[in-house]
């Protein structure tokens, strides 16, 4: 039942934050990362402003300034505390933002009671799915923030999340011809997976590894970082301007290199798969390599002949909409479509992605110079 996939999601959040101290909710060391009592206030908002305010009768908000201070980009609802300034909400307090979530639970499994229509449930099930997202989100922008932390902190023992190696390897051959793209079946889906569509591709191959820390680490210690001929002009900008020289997390201790996990810092596995690239570190990677990026096509296409659900892996695609897509009316339409510009696709899942999210048609999209999320490589030709 929905009711049931409802109480799941919102429970899960709350697991996550068992290990937390409530000194752990309020940092925000940088701009990208939200603090994790911004993430549950801002689900739980999502919901109210949504959902309830519009379809449960009654229904009384539960602070006016909530919209306020919790509204992420949806520029459509109102004014917004600025995304940098997430960290200074010391008020209201974390019990607070509980007792929110308490009082739009209630509330949500009232409206469920009540037999709600089609175009609800497509709003709950959008709802579930993007508290799932600020899940992998809260993992995340945790565990840049406890980077920063000199005694390098530990989320849980079991929680390193760097230590997924390769299953299969090879290579998986893609024959040139007319494909189909796109979301097609039954189940939940984001309307940018929408617009199933034909694409030429030409003769490819991809690997069905993912590129190791190993690798990764023979391509450092060849001069990767340092020359230029591997690198696109922008990337080559961005590498200098701000000194990177490896792989996020990584630090190199009494000539070891090791890297921080929300189990704290452990050495580099080199059979492990690689983590936390950025799009132009991908791309010089695979020049230097002699290979290329997939475009996302030739990934869907060739996704049923490899593992992947560790990595979320970059493409050379641009993020842009598919043919025939239409951005909703109302605020649920600035989900995905205002975002279409100057980021790139990322395929698969990773291991902080939820399993319902990890389907072949799935969009995932960054700016090229990100690092934080849990993205690898994987090499075509």
């Amino acid at each position: 039942m929905l009711v049931e996939q409802y109480d799941l999601t919102r429970e899960q959040t709350k697991a996550l934050c068992l290990p937390l101290f409530t000194e752990d909710y309020i940092p925000q060391p940088v701009e990208f990362a939200s603090p994790p009592k911004w993430h549950i206030a801002h689900v739980t908002w999502f919901f109210e402003e949504m959902i309830l305010k519009k379809y449960l009768d009654g229904y009384v908000e539960f602070d006016p300034q909530f919209c306020f201070l919790f509204n992420s980009y949806y520029a459509g609802v109102g004014e917004r505390t600025k995304r940098f300034e997430r960290g200074a909400i010391t008020r209201p307090t974390v019990s607070r933002v509980y007792e929110y979530r308490d009082y739009v639970d209630a509330s949500m499994r009232m409206l469920l009671a009540s037999n709600p229509d089609q175009d609800i449930i497509d709003l709950v099930m959008l709802g579930i799915a993007h508290e799932e997202q600020h899940q992998e989100l809260l993992l995340m922008d945790l565990k840049h923030t406890f980077s920063l932390n000199p005694t390098s902190p530990v989320y849980s023992s079991s929680r390193d999340l760097m230590e997924e190696k390769d299953a299969d390897h090879g290579w998986v051959d893609i024959n040139q011809g007319q494909y189909e793209i796109g979301f097609v079946g039954q189940g939940f889906h984001f309307d940018n997976e929408l617009g199933r569509h034909t694409q030429h591709l030409a003769k490819s191959q991809i690997s069905k590894a993912l590129v190791t820390n190993g690798e990764y680490l023979e391509y450092m210690k060849n001069g990767g970082y340092d020359d230029f001929n591997f690198w696109l002009d922008e990337g080559w900008a961005w590498r200098q301007e701000n000194n990177v020289a490896c792989p996020l997390y990584w630090r190199q201790i009494d000539g070891e290199w090791w890297h921080y996990t929300l189990s704290g810092m452990r050495r580099i596995d080199l059979d492990a798969q690689l983590a936390h690239i950025s799009f132009y570190e991908a791309s010089a990677y695979a020049n230097w390599i002699g290979c290329r990026l997939p475009t996302e096509f030739e990934w869907e296409v060739a996704s049923t002949e490899f593992s992947w659900g560790n990595r979320w892996e970059w493409t050379s695609s641009a993020y842009q909409a598919y043919p025939g897509f239409e951005i909703r009316e109302g605020a649920v339409g600035e989900y995905n479509g205002k975002f279409m510009i100057n980021q790139m696709v990322l395929r698969g899942a990773s291991v902080v992605t939820a399993a319902s999210h990890s389907r072949a048609s799935y969009r995932n999209f960054f700016h090229p110079h990100m690092q934080w999320q849990y993205s690898g490589i994987r090499l075509a030709r």
